[in-house]
């Protein structure tokens, strides 16, 4: 009987305590939801920024910026969010986005009250291998800029010109040639002519010397989408949870990494350029800061030779792709800018610059308007504010604020750009073109950034998309692959919203920006 009566207080016992159990759970349960109401009430109807519009979701959390990151659609998002709401567009709990050319000089320009956002944090490295490109602190980044500087000196610079790296290895045919995807042609010159120009030799993978680093551009772009993906919540660095959910991105990444590792030690390691054509590393290695006196540690080094890999050779290569991409498909155009190259220019070793390059205007026309329509950098680089807050069309965003101007909607803004979706180059050239019209054209075209952060390698894009294209259009005709390939890199219904124009180039924002195509045909010119 007394066992009975252990056994019953014992279950009462036990029961008590299960049920205890149960209310502390439902308790939690009942503060976790709301906590989670109360944020969701604050983040829409009393957070600073409750009143600009934009997406629900979007207001709620950052996952959904996180989203649409790794879909690579942001680009195109924002356009369409802008044509929706407006000028201004919530696109995150705390981060808003300015499509209008007012907005651009209070956010980038020199004097704006601002720095890089936490988006940047996810992008060194290694901790505390930060770039002029991935730098926070602004004095930091004035040193850094300062010793980069002298890399992109006009003296520096004249070695683009004379790199060793040439299109002429690749296509030397008089009959048509086997179909090229120009996305992988364009890429591979592009990463040689950066090896040769920043570690004093080219990579080998426009002639197939070197088959293996081919894998080199790819991996890349996995590195890119992963930073792109992590930027908007940089929190899933900051834990590692990004290793988990996103392991094959991050796998990719540290390949990458270890590749651009490579070119930096073997450079360091090595003593070319020191009596011949002094390449990008050759100034790296023995500038210095005129303020502070010093010049930049292996860390730092390493740091800045991702930035370079980077923004020398995919973002040009980017805009070569879509340079060539519109010629093919406007045949009027491409006949004009060859007739404009042939008749300046007696050889292919002629072109270098000069004023004979520089009067090619139709040629940086073209150039301005692939640009325009598929800027390399799509989506907007943000910024967040600093205490006192900044004025942008007679808004007062407050101090702590994600804030940027999305590059791809502000060029197709239609206040100031006439048919936005058309390439039409005319419309850069003075006497060819209205001039009310050009100059607001001029006021939304962004493609390098602008002020101290703007981008300090505006000058040998340039200079390196003239003297491809000149080069490539003086040598040889091109033309569309027929079949199938013919379509690659064009737009089409069912491709996702705001890619159903088969007149435009179709690529991926990651931050830096993925394609596929055009398939084009190439021979030695007949004429």
């Amino acid at each position: 009987m007394a066992a009975m009566k252990d056994f019953v207080g014992n279950h009462n016992t036990a029961s008590r305590m299960i049920g205890l159990g149960s209310n502390i759970l439902i308790l939690a349960a009942f503060i976790v939801l709301g906590y989670v109401a109360f944020i969701a009430v604050h983040r829409i109807f009393f957070h600073p920024l409750s009143k600009y519009p934009g997406p629900l979701f979007a207001k709620l959390t950052p996952w959904w910026d996180v989203y649409h990151a790794y879909k690579g659609d942001k680009h195109l998002l924002f356009q369409r969010l802008h044509e929706q709401y407006g000028d201004f567009v919530r696109y995150g709990p705390n981060t808003l986005s300015v499509n209008h050319p007012a907005a651009l000089k209070a956010i980038y320009g020199h004097k704006a009250n601002v720095r890089k956002s936490d988006f940047y944090t996810s992008f060194p490295a290694a901790p505390g291998v930060v770039s002029t490109h991935t730098c926070i602190d602004i004095k930091a980044h004035g040193r850094k800029r300062r010793v980069m500087s002298h890399a992109f000196s006009e003296a520096a610079l004249k070695g683009v010109e004379d790199s060793k790296t040439s299109t002429e290895e690749s296509i030397a045919d008089k009959q048509w040639t086997a179909p090229k995807n120009i996305s992988k042609w364009s890429t591979w010159l592009g990463f040689d002519v950066m090896g040769d120009l920043a570690f004093g030799r080219g990579f080998g993978m426009l002639d197939g010397s070197s088959i293996s680093n081919r894998d080199a551009p790819e991996l890349l772009m996995q590195a890119a989408k992963r930073h792109n993906t992590m930027g908007p919540y940089p929190w899933l660095h900051q834990s590692g949870l990004d290793r988990i959910i996103f392991r094959k991105l991050n796998l990719d990444r540290n390949k990458y990494l270890a590749f651009s590792r490579a070119q930096v030690g073997e450079r360091v390691a090595s003593n070319v350029m020191e009596s011949k054509r002094k390449d990008f590393f050759y100034y790296l290695l023995h500038s210095v800061d005129p303020e502070t006196g010093s010049g930049l540690s292996k860390q730092e080094l390493w740091g800045e030779s991702n930035t370079l890999i980077v923004a020398g050779s995919d973002t040009t290569s980017t805009t070569l792709t879509a340079t060539i991409f519109y010629l093919l498909h406007n045949p009027a155009t491409l006949a004009r800018l060859q007739h404009e190259i042939r008749s300046n220019f007696s050889s292919q070793n002629d072109i270098r610059t000069g004023a004979t390059l520089a009067s090619c205007k139709y040629l940086r026309a073209c150039i301005d308007e692939a640009l325009r329509l598929s800027p390399p950098v799509g989506a907007l680089l943000p910024r967040t504010t600093l205490a006192g807050g900044i004025d942008v069309l007679g808004q007062h965003i407050p101090e702590g604020v994600g804030v940027g101007c999305p590059i791809y909607a502000l060029h197709h803004h239609q206040d100031f750009v006439t048919n936005p979706w058309e390439y039409k180059p005319e419309r850069w050239i003075h006497g060819e073109c209205d001039e009310a019209e050009n100059e607001r054209l001029q006021s939304v075209f962004n493609p390098f950034s602008l002020g101290s952060r703007g981008c300090i390698g505006k000058p040998m894009a340039y200079m390196e998309l003239s003297l491809a294209l000149g080069r490539l259009l003086w040598g040889w005709d091109m033309r569309l692959a027929a079949g199938t390939l013919k379509t690659v890199g064009e737009g089409r219904p069912g491709m996702g919203a705001g890619r159903e124009r088969s007149s435009e180039f179709q690529m991926w924002d990651i931050f830096v920006s993925d394609k596929d195509g055009p398939w084009a045909e190439f021979r030695q010119r007949t004429e």
